[in-house]
């Protein structure tokens, strides 16, 4: 008993430490900048004592309301068989509203978009935090300040080129260093808070409520400043299924919150007794000696942070290839141990690019928080609507308690977009596009395989009829098995019509395969495979994955042995159609989409790569299908 206790303990314990280096990274640098942005002459907040009590304030309560109430205590609980972030809370709410088809498609689409704001985030977290802490540099010495951006540079190519030897050993030192980090927030918070105490006032939420009212109009750019505090917000249920909710809500109350909290208010109370300290009030809370340190410090913190959001990233694109709504991509695991760990070479490159174009486009930390909000903000705002229909139509809670509680955080997040939306100008647009832009091309190709699935079940053959009509003892005979992967199970494949066309071969034993992904995280290995005999030697065979499996189908196969099905591994060939998208003018997508959907389907990976099947065992036979 006492064992199995410890044992418990330890495993809560580094799963805890995982958390905290890798789920608070990007949330963990929001001091290096939040208070300097609420202070900013745009925003026009004058530097007086019952501002910044006011600020801090606001700060405060805002990650009370947003991340302890709104994520850590009720979000979390909104897991997908133990997944979290936003496609799995879109799949969860689809399946809530499945009895009806409009309003799941059209939560279908918001959770989509929701996740393509998720990519503005994983260009930008990189782009202010690696800037944001190399501006501590001219924090030591002004004629430094011409080195901020090359540097800059230089570390996100070398996090973006080491992405492909994977994290797992890096992995091991971001808890520590993390922890380090919390830590000296905190201890650098409280030396200023014992000089100016009265800054504890800020906890008072009173002083918040007094602070934003004496705004007026201008209380949007201060809201659109202070948004800033809560970025990384979303990774605390985009990361659970790594972590779990017991380790990500003790992380977070018993070191980040306290860390945060006695930072942002050490800032406040070092602003109290010298308002000269703006220039850069985090790198001012340390003495001159420890300034080189805390910048370094500080670069291990971005580059830990950037790693959180660039992991996610490839996550997330996992997750929409899976549910069809992008072509497939080459996938490694980096380790044979940690599953979640993958690297996609083609959005690693592809983020490279915008991270390094938004450092030169906007060359500071604070052009940047003008981009660095709306794509969290809408995207906390759509997480709010997802997560009402799994309260009210899956949890069944009380209308009173599923409406009260969505109107109370949409009117916050509803504050919190409007804030960001005043600095759409400058620089805003940039997630935005970059999101319009990706759900443009992830609707485009779920659009386009649809047409091609219905041009290819239009011009076909039913499947039935056709083995029906076969008379296996008029054609030769290849002792193999062959297998006939299908979008559409109940046609003919085209690659099984070429086969008896030109080499008039029927197989011993033949597959019409079809793999499904439905709208979990994980399909337990009793329910990966169903088989169903149709006569004449033909058998259907659905494997079942959910969007965080991996489709090895030959592994999968071998699961049919225990349905009567064997499918001996060296004696199987897999005979694949690659279709040759044409465009034609029509009835269909607009043009440029139906050439956009060509292009995509030529360079996407091939299945054989992609559901891991053996390459001497691969015949791939092409057939036009014109959209």
């Amino acid at each position: 008993m006492t064992t199995g206790t410890t044992l418990q303990k330890q495993s809560l314990g580094a799963a805890t430490l995982g958390a905290i280096g890798v789920v608070y990274g990007d949330i963990g640098t929001s001091p290096l900048y939040t208070v300097k942005e609420v202070f900013a002459p745009a925003t026009g907040v004058a530097l007086t004592p019952e501002n910044l009590i006011g600020a801090v304030s606001v700060i405060f309560w805002a990650l009370m309301l947003v991340v302890t109430l709104k994520y850590v205590t009720l979000i979390l609980r909104a897991d997908n068989r133990g997944e979290g972030g936003a496609l799995a809370l879109t799949a969860l709410a689809a399946q809530a509203v499945a009895h009806r088809p409009r309003l799941r498609l059209a939560l279908l689409s918001l959770g989509v978009f929701g996740a393509t704001l998720f990519y503005g985030d994983s260009v930008i977290t990189p782009a202010i935090s690696v800037l944001g802490a190399m501006e501590g540099l001219t924090v030591v010495t002004p004629d430094l300040e011409a080195w901020v951006l090359p540097l800059s540079i230089a570390v996100l190519i070398g996090l973006f080129v080491v992405q492909r030897f994977g994290t797992a050993a890096v992995g091991k030192a971001f808890g520590p260093v993390i922890m380090l980090w919390f830590a000296v927030l905190g201890v650098t918070g409280v030396v200023q808070i014992a000089q100016q105490p009265a800054i504890l006032a800020a906890l008072n939420p009173l002083h918040a409520f007094q602070f934003l009212a004496e705004r007026g109009w201008h209380v949007f750019a201060v809201v659109g400043a202070v948004v800033l505090a809560l970025t990384g917000a979303e990774a605390l249920y985009a990361d659970m299924g790594h972590f779990g909710r017991r380790p990500i809500q003790l992380a977070w109350t018993g070191l980040v919150l306290p860390a945060l909290a006695l930072n942002y208010m050490g800032q406040g109370a070092l602003l109290m007794g010298d308002p000269s300290a703006i220039e850069n009030p985090f790198y001012r809370l340390f003495p001159d000696a420890w300034v080189l340190p805390a910048v370094g410090l500080a670069t291990l913190a971005a580059i830990i942070a950037s790693q959180a959001v660039i992991s996610g990233a490839y996550s997330v694109t996992r997750q929409a290839i899976q549910l069809g709504f992008l072509p497939r991509m080459t996938v490694r695991f980096t380790s044979a141990r940690e599953f979640g760990q993958i690297y996609m070479p083609a959005v690693n490159w592809a983020l490279l690019g915008g991270v390094v174009a938004a450092v030169l486009a906007f060359g500071s930390s604070s052009a940047l928080g003008g981009a660095y909000g709306i794509a969290v903000t809408l995207t906390m705002l759509i997480t709010t609507v997802m997560t009402f229909f799994v309260v009210r139509e899956s949890w069944r809670l009380p209308a009173p308690v599923a409406w009260g509680a969505t109107l109370f955080f949409l009117a916050v997040d509803a504050v919190l977009v409007a804030g960001c939306a005043v600095k759409l100008f400058d620089g805003g647009w940039f997630p935005l596009a970059l999101g319009l832009g990706l759900f443009t091309l992830m609707s485009t190709w779920a659009r386009g395989r649809a047409q091609m699935m219905d041009s290819i079940e239009r011009d076909g053959l039913a499947l039935a009829p056709f083995i029906a009509s076969l008379d296996p003892s008029d054609l030769q005979r290849s002792g193999r098995t062959a297998v006939y992967p299908v979008a559409n199970p109940e046609m003919v494949p085209q690659a099984l019509l070429h086969n008896l066309k030109h080499y008039q071969v029927l197989h011993e034993r033949n597959l019409i395969l079809t793999v499904n992904y439905h709208e979990v995280p994980w399909v337990p290995p009793a329910e990966r495979v169903s088989v169903q005999g149709l006569g004449n030697d033909f058998w259907r065979v659905t494997l079942h994955f959910g969007f965080m499996d991996t489709p090895d189908v030959p592994q999968a196969l071998t699961l049919a042995e225990a349905q009567g099905l064997k499918v001996p591994a060296f004696e199987t060939s897999y005979f694949l159609s690659r279709e040759t998208v044409v465009p034609t003018p029509g009835i269909g997508m607009a043009g440029w989409r139906e050439r956009m959907f060509a292009a995509l389907s030529r360079n996407a990976r091939s299945a054989a790569e992609y559901f891991r099947l053996p390459d001497n065992t691969v015949v791939e036979l092409g057939t036009r299908v014109q959209i």
